[in-house]
């Protein structure tokens, strides 16, 4: 139960409530006894068996409570069967036991009433955190995780926590509490009894702590498919194009249907050997009360020790230990379950960023001089894919990065960003390290337009809104205007409050890079970085975006990232590179006149 002690900081919150469900459970319990107990009264009373007692009992001290409480509830009896006949008497034991059981039942009702406050508010709360996370780790993260296991982490092993921590409460005060307050008052009863029934419960225990050994193992085994199974649902839905136009349905499903068969086969082992534990638990408590019916019965009508109203209660209170039992031996295996499962949500919890920021991280509210890129080297894995890379970006100036596909182009803009952070060297604004400035705001400094128009099943409106959550409408359609969007957003159904579709689906490929770019316009950053903007695009489009991005470029300053070399001719400096390392640089026209590598990769784009 060690990931209770994690998670207890989930719990704290909600401790009120898990203080009222206790407060509950204590009364469940003592109700649950007395609501047994009282039946051995009208037992007596029914069969007459009732000790007459006409003097009221005086109390005496808890040594002597027991005969107290008997001759009080008998005398009673004696006293209303006196003056008012058996049947009334017998009809108050019948009110009692109702009462009882009426409170028993209220307070078992409030319990659960407190623990889904906890419990939805804990699920509440680990989802939250867990998002959270999920958002802050580093992009490097997620290159080794699939995103369907992620996705079951947060929500089918967050819901097994949930329901492992009710067994746990349950564990804890509930059952136990009631099986203690039972036992204390079969000892009253009869300790020779109880001493008898003590013998059977170690070994029904024993067997059923065996039955459970191994279900945390399976457990594991069930969330891990599970999100095998989803990472193959998130990349079906993501690639169904692909999959449809090579014919692949067959192999996606045989692949799907191997998860789930696995799944199915794990989740039978795991269910069997769970349903395993009521039947067993059942049989084991049933065993013992047929025992206990012969044994108790000799003392009843040999030894003549026992009344039978006292047998009565007696067995009722056994029955009484049974059920907890076994909702404990269910909890158990619950809780067995839940350890999987927290184990692999607070994998996630417990993960720490390297790119996290500093704790004497400095804000940095503007940019006044220059970018500077000094001696970097970088590697994702095993190859470097930078090699001691050094480049200077002026404000108001604008650099552009060429070169063949694998040279490091993307790879610096990842860094400048500070979605990685460089192995050796270091990458400063205005003579500032980066790694010194928090990432909000050194992201706040910048406009991100990639390759992949990144949108969100949304309006315009508010896709165009993550660059600036307060703009107008009016500041949205200028942004639109600048990015050449707003000639065909305005033809949209609704304009701009027009739902564009999971991953802006229902717009063409240039429109939304053109949506991408009133994104970066609205936000309105000192510094652009542009990640093969226009790469994806066809020439009409190409020319459209070029021109939004021309629009967005002026007096700003730009780091662009270009396949094609028609867009980056009036960039103020040009680095060639090639295998990580700057081949060539300079202007355009300083480039075509050395004839070398800038040139040759002019020539093969047909390009004069």
């Amino acid at each position: 139960m060690d990931y209770i002690k994690k998670l207890s900081k989930f719990i704290v919150p909600y401790k009120r409530y898990a203080i009222l469900n206790i407060i509950c459970n204590v009364f469940y319990a003592l109700f649950s006894t007395l609501a047994m107990l009282s039946l051995m009264p009208m037992i007596n009373v029914l069969f007459g068996e009732s000790e007459k007692v006409y003097k009221k009992p005086i109390y005496k001290g808890l040594e002597e409570l027991k005969d107290y409480a008997e001759n009080s509830l008998n005398y009673f009896v004696t006293t209303t069967t006196d003056v008012h006949g058996p049947q009334r008497a017998l009809l108050y034991m019948i009110i009692l036991i109702i009462s009882l059981f009426l409170l028993k039942n209220l307070f078992n009702y409030l319990a659960l009433f407190f623990i889904t406050f906890l419990r939805n508010g804990v699920l509440r709360d680990l989802r939250d955190n867990i998002y959270e996370k999920v958002i802050t780790l580093p992009i490097s993260y997620y290159s080794e995780k699939k995103k369907g296991d992620i996705i079951a982490r947060i929500s089918g092993d967050v819901n097994e926590v949930k329901n492992s921590m009710l067994s746990v409460l349950e564990l804890i005060v509930k059952e136990p509490l009631t099986i203690l307050f039972a036992v204390v008052t079969m000892f009253f009863l009869s300790v020779k009894l109880t001493i008898f029934v003590f013998v059977f419960i170690p070994v029904a225990g024993f067997i059923i702590s065996r039955i459970g050994k191994s279900l945390k193992r399976k457990s594991d085994k069930v969330q891990k498919e599970q999100g095998v199974f989803l990472s193959t649902l998130e990349e079906t839905l993501g690639g169904l194009k692909v999959i449809k136009g090579f014919n692949s349905e067959k192999r996606f499903l045989g692949k799907f249907q191997e998860s789930t068969n696995r799944f199915f086969d794990f989740s039978n082992t795991l269910m069997n050997r769970q349903n395993l534990a009521s039947p067993t638990s059942e049989f084991l408590g049933i065993a013992t009360i047929a025992a206990l019916l012969w044994y108790g019965g000799n003392m009843v009508m040999v030894e003549q020790t026992l009344t039978g109203g006292s047998f009565i209660a007696y067995m009722a209170l056994s029955y009484q230990i049974l059920t907890p039992a076994k909702a404990i031996s269910k909890a158990s295996y619950q809780v067995k379950a839940g350890n999987a499962a927290a184990e692999r949500v607070l994998e996630i919890l417990d993960t720490t960023s390297s790119l996290d920021d500093k704790p004497d991280a400095i804000v940095k509210p503007d940019f006044t001089s220059e970018i500077s890129i000094n001696n970097i080297s970088f590697k994702y894995e095993d190859d470097l894919v930078l090699k001691n890379f050094s480049i200077k970006v002026p404000k108001g100036k604008s650099v552009a990065l060429v070169g063949q596909s694998g040279s490091g182009k993307s790879t610096i803009a990842n860094l400048v960003t500070r979605f990685y952070d460089v192995n050796e060297g270091h990458i400063s604004i205005d003579d500032q390290d980066i790694r010194t400035i928090t990432k909000h705001s050194l992201r706040n400094l910048m406009g991100l337009v990639t390759q992949d128009s990144i949108l969100f099943n949304d309006t315009v409106k508010n896709n165009i809104l993550l660059g600036k959550e307060n703009a107008t409408d009016e500041e949205v359609i200028a942004a639109l205007k600048i990015a050449n969007a707003w000639e065909f957003v305005k033809d949209l159904p609704k304009g701009i409050e027009t739902n564009i579709g999971d991953a802006g689906g229902k717009l063409s490929g240039g429109q939304k890079q053109r949506l991408s770019i009133a994104r970066a316009v609205l936000k309105n950053p000192p510094i652009m970085i542009l990640d093969e903007a226009t790469s994806a695009l066809d020439t009409e489009s190409e020319r459209l975006v070029q021109e939004a991005l021309e629009n967005m470029m002026k007096n700003r300053t730009s780091i662009i990232i270009a396949h094609r070399l028609s867009t980056i001719q009036n960039a103020d400096e040009i680095i060639v590179m090639h295998k990580g390392e700057i081949a060539e640089q300079g202007t355009h026209n300083e480039l075509i006149a050395k004839n070398g590598v800038y040139k040759k990769l002019v020539g093969m784009q047909s390009f004069e």
